[in-house]
């Protein structure tokens, strides 16, 4: 073709070989072999030179830019994994760049909105799901009851009883999700204060001493603290976060074992870690165990109740205290949840974010 590097430095060579050559002939006492030589040698010089010139420097740059554009009116943004992230002092290449960073950030926001939809079809189909399991429940009860059974005083107090403790559930699960999504909307502001993590955790156990008897299982600490232990913190929201987690180490633990919590204190923060002793947790879970409703055993989750939305809870508070939950488990052997809070410094303002151990697999 004409019209490509080789083209173009051909025209070019020729052109610069004639100027040349015609202005040595106007010298006097140079012969034909010499102009001959000398438009042999103009020529194939200014060849190699304007060929790599416009090769490297131009038609490359063009030809990737063209692939660019083709790729960008296809919409395939599939190619912004080969950016090349070098600085560069060709102004084509930094063009070429530039429209690589656009197309990389288009291709972000198409990820981006492509998860976001995943997310909302999956949240709006397990809040369907959750939702619907107590509404039914609660339903039939009453149903029954007004086609005659509400007669029979016995059938009519365990029915009613039944659709009271479905309506129980309900309720626990829209003021989870309510909690929940305030938390990660910013409208809930966390109130930091000095507290004794010590006495709130001693107030959790008491809250929980019916349940730990009827499965013959004991709350403790891991050794005698006879000092408070202090750090800065939303009492009412660790208080949440506290009985979350044994909650859960209670429901998910055989009888006649013991939960332990432990403290680590330093002059910086505070690391409480919660020991029980399960059946553990496997791996490929870990990841996903803080996604809402996100169960392990779906099999055995109604029985033991629960809206599934506990440990998203207890995520996103801990994330507002500035920190992270740390899970180690063994299968078998039990699971330790542990983070830490500030022993003197109020956290920096929560941002919340939708983290990737949420997107949908």
């Amino acid at each position: 073709m004409l019209f490509n590097s080789r083209g173009v430095s051909v025209l070019l060579a020729i052109s610069i070989a004639i100027v040349t050559t015609a202005f040595l002939s106007l010298l006097e006492g140079i012969g034909t072999t010499a102009l001959i030589l000398t438009f042999i040698l103009s020529a194939s010089s200014a060849y190699l030179l304007i060929s790599i010139v416009l090769e490297f420097l131009f038609f490359k740059e063009i030809n990737k830019l063209y692939e660019v554009f083709n790729k960008l009116g296809e919409k395939n943004y599939s190619f912004v994994n080969d950016i090349e992230t070098q600085k560069s002092f060709n102004p084509l290449r930094k063009i070429n760049q530039e429209i690589f960073s656009y197309a990389a950030n288009k291709q972000q926001e198409i990820d981006e909105l492509k998860r976001m939809a995943t997310y909302r079809r999956e949240f709006l189909a397990d809040v369907s799901h959750e939702l619907k399991t107590p509404i039914f429940a609660a339903q039939g009860f009453v149903y029954t009851l007004i086609d005659g059974a509400v007669k029979d005083k016995k059938v009519r107090g365990k029915f009613l009883k039944k659709a009271a403790k479905s309506l129980d559930g309900l309720e626990m699960l829209v003021n989870d999700l309510l909690t929940l999504s305030h938390i990660e909307a910013g409208e809930i502001t966390m109130h930091f204060e000095e507290l004794d993590l010590l006495a709130l955790v001693e107030d959790v156990f008491d809250q929980f001493e019916g349940k730990t008897d009827k499965k013959n299982m004991n709350l403790q600490f891991d050794k005698v603290y006879d000092a408070p232990i202090n750090v800065i913190a939303d009492y009412q929201r660790i208080y949440q976060v506290i009985v979350n987690l044994i909650s859960n180490a209670i429901k998910y633990s055989d009888e006649n074992t013991e939960i332990v919590v432990g403290f680590e204190v330093t002059e910086k923060d505070v690391t409480i870690a919660i020991q029980d002793h399960g059946a553990g947790i496997s791996p490929e879970h870990i990841k996903r165990i803080f996604e809402r409703f996100y169960r392990i055993d779906k099999s055995r989750s109604k029985e033991r109740g629960g809206t599934g939305l506990g440990l998203a809870i207890v995520k996103h508070i801990i994330e507002a205290h500035g920190s992270s939950v740390s899970v180690t488990s063994t299968v078998g052997k039990g699971s330790l949840f542990s983070f830490k809070l500030p022993a003197k410094k109020i956290p920096e303002p929560y941002v919340p974010q939708v983290d990737e151990e949420e997107e949908a697999e």
